[in-house]
């Protein structure tokens, strides 16, 4: 039995996976309801929160499994990229846990993780493939060669699309999380009511800052009634733009490399417009596409495993390599 832990974000999670990639239980408390008020993440705040639920959620995902930490062989957590603060605090529990049963630790890149989330039973998803992980946090293409190499293709130069989508529903005046509330209005809307260019950058990297700045000048023109009678076509416009965005760059990195399988992970692998799109694609399941500890601790089985107590020098690094 394999024991995940992530807290990157605003989500505590934890989960019980085994060996070959069937889920115990995979456990997620979401802070969206208490970030809702500011728009977006507060650091601080998530770290907070974090301490107060990690353990609860632990003893939630091992009696989900029917299980206890007596079975539990190995500990793995995220290290990064994320908040650090809010890592500490996963990476801490981690190391307590472990190191109460003398158990080794593997640390976990998030964004491995991610792709980890394809490997999982019932169904998993063998490489190689082209994968398109876009997140909050993160919007990369990758050349998946195996479970334990993996090499980037493009990457975004500014903001992530998931950040795109959360600053575009602060724009409508939409709730947070942004990118499914934009999805969701965006069905009420005409996607060609509205024209937003997405910046073409060379090569296979991606640009969303003008983007939005695109629609902040279309929200700024129109008065308050004007907005309100058209806030949907401006959410299916937008969303439109930058779904095509990253379909034209996954579906050009694909035919560079030769890649006869693409796969898509992450938050705004959710997204009901991006599958659609790209329905020849292995997307990750619905579940497993936000954060959760079960795509930790599935990548963990392909991580050099850390032994007692060596981990308890391990630290968080909040930004990506």
């Amino acid at each position: 039995m394999i024991l995940g832990i992530e807290t990157s974000c605003d989500e505590t999670a934890a989960a019980i996976v085994t060996r070959a990639g069937e889920i115990g239980s995979n456990v997620v408390a979401s802070q969206a309801e208490l970030h809702a008020e500011f728009g977006g993440v507060v650091p601080e705040i998530a770290s907070r929160r974090h301490l107060e639920l990690v353990l609860p959620v632990v003893r939630r995902a091992l009696d989900d499994a029917g299980t206890s930490l007596d079975e539990v062989e190995l500990v793995a957590v995220t290290r990064g990229p994320g908040l650090v603060g809010a890592l500490l605090v996963g990476v801490s529990a981690a190391k307590a846990l472990a190191w109460s049963r003398r158990l080794p630790l593997a640390p976990v890149d998030h964004l491995d993780g991610h792709v980890a989330s394809l490997y999982l039973e019932p169904h998993p998803f063998e490489p190689p493939f082209v994968c398109l992980l876009a997140s909050g946090g993160h919007t990369s293409l990758l050349d998946v060669r195996s479970h334990s190499s993996t090499r980037v293709l493009g990457r975004t130069l500014d903001d992530a699309v998931g950040e795109a989508f959360d600053k575009g529903a602060r724009l409508l005046g939409l709730g947070y999380p942004g990118g499914a509330a934009i999805d969701a209005l965006a069905r009420e809307g005409d996607p060609g009511a509205f024209e937003f260019p997405v910046a073409r950058v060379p090569g296979l990297d991606f640009s969303f800052s003008g983007v939005k700045t695109s629609l902040l000048y279309a929200v700024r023109k129109l008065s308050a009634e004007e907005l309100d009678r058209r806030r949907a076509d401006l959410a299916a416009s937008y969303q439109r733009a930058l779904v095509r965005a990253l379909v034209e760059r996954t579906e050009a990195a694909a035919e560079l490399i030769g890649a006869e399988r693409v796969a898509v992970v992450g938050g705004v692998a959710a997204n009901s417009e991006l599958r659609a799109s790209l329905p020849w694609a292995r997307a990750a399941p619905l579940p497993l596409c936000t954060d959760n500890a079960a795509m930790i601790a599935s990548a963990a089985r392909w991580v050099e495993a850390l032994p007692y107590p060596r981990y308890l020098a391990l630290d968080a690094y909040a930004s990506a390599a």
